[in-house]
Order: structure tokens, then C-alpha cells, then sequence
């Protein structure tokens, strides 16, 4: 692997406060080829797996080494995908979760859930077959939708290209942010100290797809993940499915007394909270326990005018201009992969585990805040990408200015360049140069 792959994940390990020097003993090998894009997604994805990785192996005090092989890595990237239950594959995207034509641009609406097809429809004032709902959205633009959609509790958002998104008030919220942030909040000390033994605990309070992928790497690593939703709205079976093996799963309604005091009980006894619902829908329940390492995931992170919107990774893609850029203005694209919930989740376990860690060291109630579109301007802005111009070179000469490509042929006392440029063809004399 070349130092590219390193790169990532150097900046990522930086990011989480990490040792440099265990990046030395990350290892990267497998299949080539994999998650193709014109966005670097392989080197993403090899990037938060590997500091997962490192941070728990640091947090186990073990000293071998970290093998990343994109095989694997690019496998579980798109674990949705090849989940069967008894031979049927799943059901990824609800048929009114797409793309649609409005009347300047695109939308992407996402409609997974039935409260959320229920919104968009009463926004659109339609029914639920897609020529109702493409004829509703193609005679307004795609702000109007995003708009309307949004206040009736749905979720849509207007395809924007990577310039617009820039200009965007929660773009440039989300340009001027780190990739995540990591607070001690008081000197507290961990809520395990000296008060019992076992595995580390969990809540779970995440929805598909970076929050479960979180907890049940956690849940791998020995970890007790109890994960906690809502009766009436339990989580679409086929995620339950992916998202969900290692972990337990209970049903609690948390506006009534008796399971919230049952819940109470639970955030009194664990060591971690994971939250993936949008900033501020569970502020009106006091999770704040003194030594407890909380770990909150948003869509668009909890500032800006989109801090308290609801989103998901397709929705992400299509807002910040990465849909375009997979495809164009006139037909937008996809990733590969849901990579941004993806890589979120590996980047949101490591993390926890590196809170728990200096926690145990250093003490003190720990806070992780981390945003898919957080991890999208890293996509777009942080790692390496394939540009033609650094490979390239311009010149004068007898044919006129010409641009061309350099030689890949490099090495340490080597030449730069060709030492002269094509010249008029049949113009030299046929006789060798003389010293």
C-alpha cells in the first residue's frame, strides 16, 4: 500500500488523540479494485477500520499487529447487502426512497420507516404510488420539497453540488468544525471503578445504520450492548438483522413512568451511552450520568441551521455535493457504498474506546460528538484523490506549449523530467550527439 492509505489513517488516529507511533503496526493487504469511486471510499473505509482496530487493541494493552485486508473491509462496508434470512435478501431502500426529478434539479427523499412515508406524503399532499409523488415533487422545486417535507416531520433534501453545498450555512458550519470532537467534562471517575467486574456495558439508543454498526463492533469486542427503541416504532427487520448480532434488544417506552424508571436503572449501572437520534430529541430525559463515556452520532452535526434535523447517509451524499460528484448535475450519483454510515460507525467505536481508555488513566466524565457529514467533508476534503494535474507538466518548445504526462519511473537521485522536449519531427540531423 502506498503512503496514501497511510495518510488516512494517520489524520483519522490524530483526530481520536491516539499514539502516533502504533500506526507502525497497522498492516494493509487483500484484493485490489474495491468500492470503486471517483471519491477515495477504499481509503476511507481502510482508514476507520484500521483505527477501530488500534484503539482496541491499545485499550486490550495487547502488542501484535493490525491486519486491514480490503476483502474484508469492503465486505462489511455493504454488509446490508449480503445479509440473507433463510435465503431472502434484504429490503435496503423502501420504493419511495430515491432520487426524483423536481422542476430545476433533484431530490432524495427517504422513506424506510412508515412515519416517515406517512410525512412525505401528507407534505406532498399525495398518495403513495411514485407516479403520484414524481408528478407532486416535479412540479416544485427541490427546496420547496426539501422545505415542506422537513416541517411535516418527513425527510427530503435537494441534490446540491459540491460548490453549493460550500456556500450552504450548515456547509460552512461543517467546513470550520474538526472531524470530531472528544470533551472531558469533570474529574469524575469511571463508573466501573471499583464497582464491579464483567464486560463493559452499553446502551444503545441508535438507529440504522452508523450507531448499530458502533455498538455491535463494541459488542465484538466483549462488550454488553443493550439496545433500547421504542415499542411502537421497533427498528425495520432486515437492519435488526445486519445491525444487531452481538447485542440484546429491549422495548421501552420512556414516556411512561415505569419503563422509565426501568431505563433509569439501566443508564445508572452502564458505562457507555450510544445516542444516534437527532440532537436534542432526547434531551427532556437527563442522560447525563457522572463518569459514564456518552458517545452522540447526528446526521448534520448539532450546530448550524440543520443541528436539529433528522438525516440519513443517502441524504448526506445527496446534500454535500457527493452526489454529484459520483454522477453529475443532470443524474446524480451513489457511493459504493453507505460508506459514510459505514466508516462513522468504525470511527464512532474507536472513539469509545479511546475515551474509555484515557478514562481510565486520566478519570472524568467523557463526551464523543461525531456527524455524518462530518465524515463526509473528510471524504471530500481530507484524503487524498486522484489528480491528473499533479502528474503532468507544461513546457515550451518547436511543437509549441505542450502539456504532457510525467514518467512514472522515479527513484531517489533519479531525473525529474526529460531533459529536452519533442521536436519537429524529421528536424534533426541523423548523426549521434557529440560530447
Amino acid at each position: 500500500m502506498d503512503n496514501t492509505v497511510r495518510t488516512g489513517t494517520e489524520s483519522l488516529w490524530s483526530a481520536l488523540g491516539g499514539d502516533p507511533a502504533l500506526v507502525d503496526r497497522v498492516e494493509y493487504g487483500g484484493p485490489s479494485g474495491l468500492l470503486e469511486a471517483r471519491l477515495p471510499v477504499m481509503d476511507l473505509a481502510r482508514a476507520t477500520v484500521a483505527v477501530c482496530s488500534l484503539a482496541a487493541v491499545e485499550r486490550a494493552g495487547l502488542p501484535g499487529r493490525v491486519r486491514v485486508d480490503d476483502g474484508a473491509v469492503a465486505t462489511a462496508f455493504v454488509s446490508e447487502r449480503h445479509l440473507r434470512v433463510n435465503g431472502r435478501a434484504p429490503v435496503n431502500f423502501a420504493p419511495l426512497s430515491r432520487f426524483w426529478r423536481a422542476s430545476d434539479g433533484w431530490v432524495r427523499t427517504h422513506a424506510n420507516y412508515p412515519h416517515h412515508e406517512e410525512a412525505l406524503l401528507r407534505a406532498l399532499g399525495t398518495t403513495a404510488s411514485a407516479d403520484a409523488v414524481a408528478a407532486a415533487i416535479g412540479g416544485r422545486t427541490a427546496v420547496e420539497v426539501e422545505t415542506a417535507v422537513y416541517e411535516a416531520g418527513g425527510l427530503a433534501v435537494a441534490v446540491r453540488g459540491p460548490e453549493q453545498w460550500a456556500a450552504h450555512p450548515q456547509g460552512r458550519e461543517v467546513a470550520a468544525r474538526p472531524l470530531l470532537t472528544r470533551e472531558r467534562l469533570d474529574e469524575a471517575p469511571p463508573r466501573r471503578t471499583g464497582r464491579r467486574t464483567g464486560p463493559l456495558r452499553v446502551l444503545d439508543l441508535t438507529r440504522v445504520i452508523a450507531g448499530p454498526v458502533a455498538t455491535r463492533t463494541l459488542a465484538l469486542l466483549g462488550a454488553d450492548v443493550l439496545r433500547i427503541d421504542p415499542p411502537d416504532n421497533p427498528e425495520l427487520p432486515d437492519q435488526h438483522a445486519d445491525a444487531d448480532i452481538g447485542k440484546r434488544t429491549a422495548a421501552l417506552d420512556l414516556d411512561r413512568p415505569s419503563d422509565r424508571r426501568t431505563f433509569g436503572e439501566l443508564l445508572d449501572a452502564a458505562d457507555v451511552l450510544v445516542t444516534g437520534y437527532r440532537p436534542g430529541a432526547l434531551d427532556r430525559y437527563d442522560l447525563h450520568r457522572p463518569g459514564l463515556v456518552t458517545a452522540r452520532l447526528s446526521a448534520w452535526g448539532d450546530y448550524g441551521p440543520w443541528g436539529g434535523r433528522r438525516g440519513f447517509d443517502s441524504l448526506v451524499q445527496a446534500a454535500t455535493g457527493i452526489a454529484v460528484t459520483e454522477g453529475s448535475a443532470e443524474q446524480p450519483g451513489v457511493l459504493p457504498a453507505q460508506a459514510l454510515d459505514h466508516g462513522t460507525g468504525y470511527l464512532l467505536a474507536a472513539a469509545v474506546l479511546r475515551s474509555l481508555t484515557e478514562q481510565d488513566r486520566d478519570g472524568g466524565t467523557r463526551l464523543v460528538r461525531l456527524a455524518l457529514a462530518q465524515t463526509g467533508h473528510f471524504l471530500t476534503h481530507g484524503l487524498p484523490r486522484y489528480e491528473p494535474e499533479r502528474y503532468l507538466a507544461e513546457s515550451d518548445g518547436p511543437l509549441g506549449r505542450l502539456r504532457y504526462a510525467l514518467s512514472p519511473v522515479a527513484y531517489e537521485g533519479g531525473p525529474a523530467d526529460w531533459s529536452r522536449p519533442p521536436g519537429r519531427q524529421g528536424g534533426d540531423e541523423p548523426a549521434w550527439l557529440t560530447a
